[in-house]
């Protein structure tokens, strides 16, 4: 425990290990790229704040304190924190179950919200679990986020057509509040929403740099103007209430807590997932060292400051941390000189946020919904892996037709049960040598049509033995049995065995006692070290022989080859080994 207060301690700690890199030139360039994702996180944060169900100035807040702890106290160089569609999404999708989204208990609510998830992911960075995230299938990130994309488009389907806000609810409620009201489509509205679409449409295809949304948002409001749209019944936005986040602490009670917390332990995970895929991505492509745990900290604290100053929970953004990157960004002071800048873009043009239009920030929130599904990996999915396309399919479903929170438990589980029954059902298979590009290799001899060998047979058992496999591979034994004689000598490779227990022993122990009684003989060959104490452990190698395990297929091989009958080798034309070179051949006779 007190090694554990140490490292929370060092984690913890203002004194960074990156202050030591940064330069003149470091932070020349970390002001240029500050100023860039500056001027893209603006009309973000207000967007954002909206999927949430929250009044547009907390993501604005979000955008400034979350990025500047994460920053700070996170592990990734360049990867910029701040609100994201995915948890925003989240929010909304569960929150509104607790009060009207943007009434005052829905906010305070949210606050609360985002103390909890800081503090649960605070302890997930003090127990080291940063490395569990890896066992999540990046398949359920995908069906994820393409199942919020869809709840955001279709939150925000009405307001780009004009029509008046439903109650809420999930997919299918929302587009059916707007079918439902389809003679109250604005044309106004209409032509407002898709000249902003159209205008980031159009400016995606150049630099990322671009302003995009800025300059939508404000062609947006040019239309409105030209064509008087709150005289055509156009919504527009409310000025904003601050610039300055107030400071207060969060409402905490028992039974609040007891309410909100699956909720904040799936905005936890949701948000550690987004953080440590991406900070990883960026760190492996930089060539730079990333701590998982260190960025769970980090995140932990952002969201913990953050709900003191009017910040709902956020988490690393893939847009604002590759933008980062592309502005040459060096370290995280480049998130310090983007908050300053947004603070600085938010006191000159909050003044003019009233003169924007609804259907035009709803414009660019169905344009971010549409970014946000990857196609391209999800084709991929779909066309490579059946595993992998149910665990998206299932994530995805759930959160169309259910809620989205419950969504990435559905993916974990389906990914979980995929991983079992994959480890349930090991590879089994008779290999023979062949040559591949000048290599010698063993393959599939049933697969790939190769010639055997009359004494000896190489079986490979590709993955775990334990209680919930063995049936599963004595069955392939008795396959590979029953499609040819047993052969005098059985070699047995265990390649993927990194689990074996009392039931998968209990099989070896079967299998070498099986083929002694048909006069066979019987060896092992492993090259994970770890298994031969294990297997010594559990009675193996006192009923196999010390000499009869081997430490890699060549050796085991070589052994066999060498206790072959020689006058069956004398006769055998095959010679499938290099090995059988050394026994005794008879040259086949004239005529």
């Amino acid at each position: 425990m007190h090694h554990r207060l140490n490292a929370l301690f060092s984690s913890l700690n203002p004194i960074r290990p990156w202050f030591g890199r940064v330069t003149s030139s470091t932070i020349k360039a970390d002001a240029i790229a500050g100023l860039t994702n500056a001027a893209i996180v603006l009309p973000q944060g207000v967007a954002f704040a909206i999927i949430a169900g929250l009044p547009p100035e907390f993501g604005l807040f979000t955008a400034v304190v979350v990025a500047l702890i994460a920053g700070l106290w996170g592990s990734s160089m360049i990867m910029v924190s701040g609100p994201t569609t995915a948890i925003s999404a989240v929010i909304l999708a569960s929150m509104s179950q607790f009060a009207t989204p943007g009434s005052e208990t829905y906010i305070a609510m949210v606050f609360t919200l985002t103390l909890m998830v800081g503090i649960i992911q605070i302890i997930a960075g003090f127990f080291k679990l940063g490395g569990l995230i890896s066992f999540i299938s990046h398949s359920v990130l995908i069906g994820f986020t393409a199942a919020a994309a869809f709840l955001i488009a279709a939150s925000q389907l009405g307001g780009a057509l004009g029509i008046e806000k439903g109650e809420g609810g999930g997919v299918f409620e929302r587009v059916s509040h707007v079918v439902g009201h389809i003679s109250q489509i604005n044309t106004t509205a209409v032509i407002i929403s898709g000249v902003t679409i159209v205008t980031l449409i159009v400016l995606s295809k150049f630099s990322k740099k671009i302003p995009s949304y800025i300059i939508a948002l404000g062609l947006g409001a040019g239309v409105a103007y030209v064509l008087d749209a709150p005289a055509q019944g156009v919504a527009m936005f409310a000025p904003l209430q601050s610039i300055i986040p107030a400071v207060s602490a969060p409402e905490l009670s028992f039974s609040l807590i007891a309410e909100l917390l699956p909720v904040a332990a799936t905005v936890a995970f949701v948000g550690l997932l987004e953080a440590i895929s991406i900070g990883r991505s960026f760190a492996l492509r930089r060539d730079e060292e990333y701590d998982s745990s260190q960025e769970m900290v980090g995140q932990g604290l952002s969201n913990t400051v953050g709900s003191f100053f009017q910040c709902y929970a956020g988490s690393g953004s893939f847009t604002r941390s590759g933008l980062n990157a592309d502005a040459g960004a060096q370290t995280p002071v480049s998130t310090v000189f983007a908050a300053a800048f947004l603070v600085m873009l938010l006191i000159a043009l909050a003044p003019y946020l009233q003169y924007v239009p609804v259907p035009a920030m709803a414009g660019v929130i169905l344009f971010v919904s549409y970014r946000l599904i990857n196609f391209a990996e999800i084709k991929h999915v779909l066309h490579s892996n059946k595993s992998e396309t149910a665990i998206l399919a299932a994530t995805f479903l759930t959160g169309i037709f259910t809620e989205l929170d419950l969504a990435i438990v559905v993916g974990v589980i389906v990914s979980l049960c995929v991983f079992l029954y994959s480890s349930a059902h090991p590879v089994v298979a008779v290999g023979a040598p062949t040559d591949v590009n000048g290599r010698r290799v063993f393959k599939n001899a049933s697969r790939y049509g190769l010639p055997e060998c009359p004494q000896i047979s190489v079986i490979r058992v590709d993955g775990p033995l334990f209680f919930a496999s063995v049936e599963n591979v004595e069955q392939q034994f008795r396959r590979i049995e029953n499609a040819c004689s047993l052969p005098q000598i059985k070699l047995m490779g265990l390649k993927g065995l990194w689990k074996i227990d009392m039931s998968g022993a209990g099989l070896l122990l079967k299998e070498i006692r099986r083929a002694r009684k048909a006069g066979a003989d019987f060896h092992l060959f492993t090259t994970n070290a770890s298994s031969f104490s294990v297997l010594r452990r559990l009675g193996v190698l006192s009923e196999l022989g010390e000499s009869n395990l081997h430490n890699n297929k060549a050796e085991a091989i070589a052994k066999a080859v060498e206790s072959a009958d020689d006058d069956i080798c004398r006769r055998c034309e095959l010679r499938v080994f290099l090995e059988c070179a050394q026994k005794p051949h008879d040259p086949p006779k004239k005529g």
